[in-house]
Parts: C-alpha cells; structure tokens; sequence
C-alpha cells in the first residue's frame, strides 16, 4: 500500500529512543523525511545513524528542550528553514513516576503537567501555523493507555494526558476543513525502554529475570504478550497518510486488547516506582 509519504516532512519529538524512534524509523522507511528532537546529543546521533540507514528521504536530528517553549519555536522554525515544509508532527515524551492520587505533593502533579501536557500543547500550537498555510497536515499525539480508562496507580499519567485528549479534541472542531486531522494514539505496554527498567527492576525485587517479569506484565493482555513498539508505528504511518484523510477525532488504542476485556496490571507496585509509561 503506497502511504504517499513520500516527500513529506515528519517532525517527532522524543525522535531518539523508544516510541519516537519506532514511528521516526516507519515513516523513514515509508519514504517521508524525519527531523527528531531530544536532548541526549550521543542517543541523537545513534539514531541518526539507524534512520539514515532505511530513510529515502532527509534525516535531521536535533537538540531540543521540549519542555522550553522558545526552544520548540526554534526547533520548529529551524525544521522549516531547513526542510521547507512541516507535514506531520508527532508529540511525544517520557511520563512521570507511577503510584496511587495521594502518594504525590501539588508539585508532582505540576511537575507532570510541565513534562507531558505543556510539551505536547507547545509543540503544536508552534507547527500548525505551518500546516495551516499549506492546508494539509497530520498531528499525532502519542499518551498512553489512561487517556481511555484509568488504570491503578497511573494516577499522574492519567491526569497530564487526558489534558492531551482534551486539547486535540478541541482541535479537532476548530481545524475543521482545513486540512488538517488530529488523532490520539494511546498504546499500552510495548516492549520500549521504560518497559525494560520496569522489569528490571520487577526482577531485582523478586530475584527473576527481566523476560519473566516482562511476561508477567503480559498477563491481563488478551494477546498474551507485551506490543512492539512497531506495532504502534504501523498505526501511525497509517494516520499520517493521504490515505487517513477521512479520520480525525480518534484514539486509537494499541493495548492487545486489554481494555476491551476489562484487565489491569497486577504487578504495578513500590517494586515498579521507577517505572515511566
């Protein structure tokens, strides 16, 4: 199936590790040009490098501070300047501890807010003057599963991204028939990096492994298995395609279907605090 991303322009934030890699590497692959921000130089130029290696387009990979408004206006602007469009934006970010409503202080929930909503909210209201004047964009907002249903000690997770829903949401009656789609994803235990030190650390407490406790993890999911972080780059090449002009508003949850059969996590506990969804 021809996406017709060839010639686009993908900017993703968070482009260097995980998820961010995973749709940056997709889109790559599918013929678009990617233009990655983080702040780690050294996981900026590993990932450069592994873009480069299945890209058909540009590669560009930049130092950003996703939580600095002017340093995502210049991020933007300077993707502009070097690339001459901006197509498809991809808001993404690490998320804050885990643990029940009352195990954290006002400041943590501020704390949550600056790092996973303000970004998110920053970086499109930065491109989308872009889109607008070329009447044709893709914004895709990477959350989590707790945008869809609250999940056990998700608490802060829940509260910075369902801010997220809310803002794309609204973006989606005011952008009408500009052009322009807005959709969610929301994606639950995929095999990423903050998967990974979740489990190891499952494993440090219980004297395991890590693949038993990533196993473990996989217990209330029909498909019996943690995701790969491909799985939900597949869904948002797709989104970001001519082909899905006609879908806008959604949240598109990649979870195995385990809010579709009502399971929760049993092992999110003091074990996992460490853990980022």
């Amino acid at each position: 199936m021809d996406l017709g991303l060839t010639h686009r322009v993908a900017l993703i934030a968070g482009g260097s590790s995980g998820l961010g890699l995973a749709v940056a590497t997709e889109l790559a692959a599918e013929g678009a040009s990617v233009v990655i921000g983080a702040r780690d130089p050294a996981r900026l130029a590993a990932a450069e490098t592994r873009l480069n290696a299945v890209a058909n387009g540009r590669v560009l990979a930049s130092q950003v501070n996703l939580e600095d408004e002017r340093s995502v206006q210049h991020w933007v602007n300077d993707a502009v300047d070097r690339m001459g469009r901006i197509d498809i934006v991809v808001t993404n970010s690490g998320g804050p501890p885990i643990g029940p409503p009352t195990a954290f202080t006002s400041q943590d929930y501020r704390r949550a807010v600056d790092k996973v909503l303000y970004p998110a909210i920053t970086l499109a209201l930065a491109a989308l003057p872009y889109m607008k004047a070329a009447r044709w964009g893709r914004l895709l907002f990477i959350t989590s599963e707790t945008v869809h249903r609250p999940v056990p000690n998700l608490t802060l997770s829940g509260v910075a991204r369902s801010g997220i829903l809310r803002f794309a949401e609204a973006l989606v009656a005011e952008l009408g028939a500009s052009g322009i789609t807005v959709n969610v994803l929301a994606p639950a235990y995929l095999r990423s990096p903050p998967v990974d030190r979740a489990a190891a650390a499952m494993a440090a407490a219980a004297g395991s492994d890590i693949e038993t406790q990533i196993r473990a993890m996989a217990e209330h999911i029909p498909l019996g298995r943690v995701g790969d972080p491909r799985e939900l780059a597949a869904v948002a090449a797709f989104l970001a395609s001519e082909r899905a002009a006609f879908i806008t508003g959604t949240v598109q949850v990649v979870d195995g279907g385990a809010s579709a059969a009502g399971g929760q996590p049993k092992h999110l506990s003091a074990a996992t605090r460490n853990m980022f969804v």
